[in-house]
């Protein structure tokens, strides 16, 4: 297996989703530009109409490129039915293309030669900007009678990258289950949010059905206080013995080490330095708001000059294998736990442990982001902490220092700050060596020199990632500012919150005048990311499993405030029966809570411009979302319930006495205890790493119907619960667990609607 590293090669996709066509690419030069550019454009083609589906037609396309026929409607390409009135096309064409002319035509189930072609002129396709045209279509039946049709053109450039998304989101999500016959991925969307009839037998006031939840999440603790202890102040009480670490600290702070001493420097595959490249390619990534139906970013571009396969890798012997096979391996199974055996057979030992070192001015999210990779990284299963430098100084040096402590031609302060940034890094690098995986260091690390200091200590021991947060949004800065000064444990003892914001902002001053930018190393910019207006993500040097993944993670992620509502189906009749898994409709009870569910969403969601409603493919999940109407569902078979294989609708009473070794399994270890011909709580959580993906896009809200296993994991991502408590975190039924998310960390809401006839908490 092969490491993919971004540096400097262009991926080239050309299989594409069942409905979407692409255009061969020209020999013009318009279009050799545009390829060598890797800009593509998306074309999406709708037609809505109620009484197509009636009249026995289905619509085709046609144009004058060959691809749609030459204008030959025998030759039209067919449009595939998306929802009950609405048919869809979509296809990719070249940047710079040639403007193709086409016309919608419908032909007869029963005799494709009829045709009957949309009456006005061609409809021209040319190069346009990302936009949506709605037109309508009239096609005349007979004399008498003519079919409107309304046409949706959505047009959006896209990179080879976003084409590679969505085709790995619709390989995973998109095709039919061997189950079930059913798709992985449904849409049915509504339009309109009408009065909702069914809804009924809930109080107006939501509040009265919220019940005490056990603090979880850290709401409203400041983020800080939340990472590793300083161990090395904390055992000693002091400054660490260690000689390495202490004369490097002493070079730096007499200014002996040169800056550029390891900015211009790389290490090669094999350990040794090799010559700076003249220039750094990065990969650029524009982020926006996408479709949950493709998994493709709208306005999400890479230009992935800088992508190619490391093939140098350096194999690990066997006896080394042997050695570390077992150490730092992440509690994951399948593909996840094949791609980390990977990493530790190739490449430099170094590289098996991850240092992400955060670099930014105060106030831009860094300490946000960092608890969001160690949330994300924790939960499939990489041993990761969080060492945050404020805690070290606050800790050696109190928390009452102004702002002068920061100023850069302070001496002292500047000696006082790299050392506790040094006790940081030493204490995450010997946690390391105990068997920690991955370490993230909370911290401005704003010169070349400090962040040369680290990369210094870090040599042979781990790879380093530095990830720079940008934030140039004046708006953001001065929200950051304030919540920081409230929260800060350096301004607890202030009275006067204004004089605080003024010494923060005097602290920032000083910090602007001596920041340097990364242009060494490996390196993840994140620039104006936290906006909702957009953002960038540059890429430098980056390869290898992990990385990668925390690079598709912090491109997903935002500050945008939304709540996400998780709910168990309503109860169902193997509920009643007690039995495992199955396939059931729901119970009478349960049949009551999806009208009170649906009372709920009405009430709770009817500020909301926009909401979406997910559910798994099973019809308990599907049928408790059916009297909720005015959101579209989605219907994910990563949200079906764990699969018990060999013990699907048996009683736990049954496993127990037909297969008493299994269910002793299970009872020692539910968390690793894969069902025969089933899965394991781990292989949950891998399969619900999209679903994860795409709840931290949205910025929306949504709500999650499923199922116990499905939610405990869910649940456990945001709560940032140890694996090993997943299995047996409470999620009862007719209980909905609201929670929000946005700049102040993730909350948690109760609301128990009604009782559970036949609770399934235990099992």
């Amino acid at each position: 297996m092969t490491a993919a590293r971004w540096s400097s090669a262009t991926i080239h996709m050309r299989p594409l989703p069942s409905g979407t066509f692409q255009v061969p690419l020209l020999a013009s030069p318009a279009m050799a530009t545009a390829a060598s550019s890797g800009g593509h454009q998306y074309v999406s083609v709708k037609l809505e109409s109620p009484r197509l589906a009636a009249l026995d037609l289905a619509p085709h396309l046609f144009g004058s490129h060959p691809v749609a026929g030459s204008w030959d409607p025998s030759k039209a390409l067919p449009m595939e039915r998306a929802a009950d009135a609405i048919w869809e096309l979509s296809c990719v064409l070249p940047s710079r293309h040639e403007t193709m002319d086409f016309k919608l035509v419908l032909k007869q189930k029963a005799d494709s030669s009829q045709c009957i072609v949309e009456e006005g002129p061609n409809r021209p396709l040319g190069c346009g900007s990302n936009e949506v045209e709605m037109t309508d279509a009239v096609f005349k039946l007979n004399e008498k009678d003519a079919l409107e049709c309304k046409v949706w053109v959505e047009t959006e450039m896209l990179s080879p990258f976003d084409l590679a998304a969505s085709w790995k989101a619709h390989q995973e999500n998109l095709q039919p289950s061997r189950v079930r016959g059913t798709y992985d991925v449904v849409m049915d969307v509504t339009e309109s949010r009408p009065k909702n009839d069914f809804a009924s037998g809930l109080e107006l006031d939501l509040e009265k059905y919220v019940v005490p939840t056990t603090p979880s999440m850290g709401s409203g603790v400041y983020a800080a206080n939340l990472t590793e202890n300083p161990r090395s102040l904390l055992n000693t009480g002091m400054s660490s013995n260690n000689d390495t670490t202490l004369g490097i600290l002493h070079n730096l702070v007499k200014g002996d080490a040169s800056p550029d001493h390891y900015a211009n420097t790389k290490k090669d595959v094999d350990g040794r330095h090799a010559p700076q490249q003249e220039g750094h390619r990065v990969v650029f990534v524009d982020r926006g708001v996408g479709s949950p139906r493709f998994a493709r970013p709208k306005n999400e571009t890479i230009s992935t000059s800088n992508i190619k396969q490391d093939c140098e890798a350096k194999v690990v012997p066997p006896h080394n294998i042997e050695k570390h096979g077992s150490v730092g391996m992440p509690a994951a199974e399948g593909a996840v736990a094949a791609a980390a055996v990977a990493d530790q057979m190739y490449g430099p030992k170094e590289d098996r442990k991850l240092a992400i070192v955060l670099v930014g001015l105060p106030a831009r999210g860094k300490t946000f982001t960092a608890a969001k990779l160690t949330r994300y990284l924790r939960w499939l299963g990489h041993e990761t902490k969080h060492f945050n430098v404020g805690k070290y100084r606050r800790l050696k040096h109190g928390t009452n220092q102004t702002a002068d402590f920061f100023r850069g031609d302070n001496k002292e302060g500047v000696e006082a700050r790299n050392e506790v940034a040094a006790l940081a890094m030493e204490d995450m690098l010997s946690w390391m060596e105990e068997g920690g995986q991955v370490g993230i260091c909370d911290a401005t690390n704003s010169t070349r020199n400090r962040r040369n200091m680290l990369m210094k200590m870090a040599e042979g021991k781990c790879k380093i990632i530095f990830v720079e947060t940008i934030c140039n949004d004046q708006d953001v800065l001065e929200r950051n500012i304030r919540l920081k000064v409230q929260q800060s444990p350096d301004y607890a003892e202030q009275t006067d919150f204004e004089a605080g914001v003024r010494d923060f902002k005097e602290r920032l001053a000083y910090y602007e005048k001596v920041y340097e930018p990364v242009e060494e190393g490996s390196y993840i910019k994140m620039i104006d990311m936290v906006s909702g207006n957009g953002g960038q993500l540059q890429i430098n040097n980056i390869s290898g499993y992990l990385p990668g993944r925390i690079v598709f993670f912090l491109v997903n992620c935002h500050l945008t405030p939304r709540p996400i509502l998780l709910t168990r189906h309503g109860e169902s009749l193997d509920n009643v029966g007690g039995r495992i898994g199955g396939d059931s409709s729901l119970s009478e009870a349960g049949q009551i809570y999806s009208r009170k569910l649906a009372s709920f969403v009405e009430k709770r969601l009817k500020s909301e411009r926009t909401a979406s409603i997910w559910t798994s493919t099973l019809q308990r999940t599907i049928l408790t979302a059916h009297p909720i109407i005015g959101f579209p569902k989605i219907q994910w078979r990563a949200l079906d319930e764990i699969n018990a294989g060999v013990c699907d609708g048996m009683t736990y009473d049954e496993v127990k006495k037909n297969k008493p070794e299994d269910y002793e399994s299970r009872r020692k270890d539910k968390l690793r205890y894969r069902y025969p011909r089933g899965e394991s709580y781990l292989d949950v959580i891998q399969r619900l790493e999209p679903v994860i993906i795409e709840l931290e896009r949205q910025r929306s809200p949504v709500v999650v119907i499923a199922h116990q296993a499905v939610l405990r994991s869910l649940y456990a991502y945001f709560a940032d619960k140890p694996l090993e408590e997943v299995p047996k975190i409470e999620i009862p039924l007719h209980t909905i667990i609201e929670i929000k998310m946005g700049v102040t960390g993730v909350e948690e809401k109760r609301y128990k609607l009604m009782d559970a006839v036949n609770p399934t908490a235990g099992i």
